[in-house]
């Protein structure tokens, strides 16, 4: 039970690292938490995307940190980790939503584009996973939330890699979840579905399609906003899932009749 005016939303008190936070889902994200009383680390390759997303979490009056990082080289990833406890004290959330995706034939994948899919979205998740347990492991909490997709759950030959990538995600949730759960660090993920993203809408346009083509298999008939998946963020990150752990959440406007 929560006492009068307090929430189990509420993350006042607690460091979130959210990665490909410059734009799309990661910055969503990053300001849904900020919302919640969360201080900010900023994680992501480019650095000016990010300095515009911490300015927006600075009106929120909460701290912020910008820390550019490329999350397919491990040592970064454990630079990551250092950087936040070294200047924020403590690290309570990690939202691994780096990632990366692209559509082509099946038999034009070259090796260096298979690598290069599994190193963003799945590598990224088991390294600064590993270590942004650690310090959550001593204070005996914490919350690690994976951004996984709708593709991970049906055939996607134009991205196999993608969606082979996703469904790996889901199932290192459930691994993570099962080993460090019993210590009080619960891990989850959001499958997300057509979300407004640059990254969709480009390569939506490469095959001629719109906005309404991507949103005609959900029910609500909509592709969904990054905010929209930064909430389910919110409920897996925060202490309302506290008898949460190892679930995929799909976010997706509903499965259409």
């Amino acid at each position: 039970m929560t006492g009068p005016g307090s929430s189990r939303f509420s993350l006042h008190g607690r460091v979130a690292v959210v990665t490909g936070a410059g734009t799309g889902i990661g910055r969503g994200t990053a300001l849904v938490l900020a919302e919640h009383g969360a201080d900010i680390v900023l994680a992501g390759r480019r650095p000016e995307p990010l300095e515009d997303t911490a300015k927006e979490i600075e009106k929120l009056g909460c701290r912020t940190l910008v820390a550019p990082t490329d999350v397919t080289d491990v040592a970064q990833c454990e630079r990551l980790v250092r950087l936040t406890v070294g200047e924020l004290g403590r690290l309570d959330i990690l939202v691994n939503n780096a990632g990366g995706a692209s559509t082509k034939p099946l038999d034009d994948w070259t090796p260096e584009d298979w690598h290069r899919t599994l190193d963003v979205n799945v590598g990224s998740v088991w390294f600064l996973s590993r270590f942004a347990s650690q310090p959550m492991l001593e204070q005996g909490k914490g919350a690690i939330v994976n951004i996984s997709s709708g593709s991970a759950f049906f055939a996607f030959p134009a991205g196999a890699p993608y969606g082979a990538s996703k469904a790996a995600v889901n199932n290192l949730t459930m691994s993570m979840a099962a080993a460090w759960t019993p210590k009080g660090v619960r891990v989850n993920a959001v499958a997300s579905g057509a979300v407004r993203t640059d990254m969709l809408i480009e390569d939506s346009k490469k095959h001629g399609l719109d906005e309404a083509a991507l949103a005609a298999g959900n029910a609500m008939g909509r592709i969904g906003d990054p905010e929209e998946i930064g909430y389910a963020v919110l409920f897996l990150a925060s202490d309302a899932s506290s008898y949460c752990s190892g679930q995929t959440l799909w976010v997706n406007g509903g499965p259409k009749g």
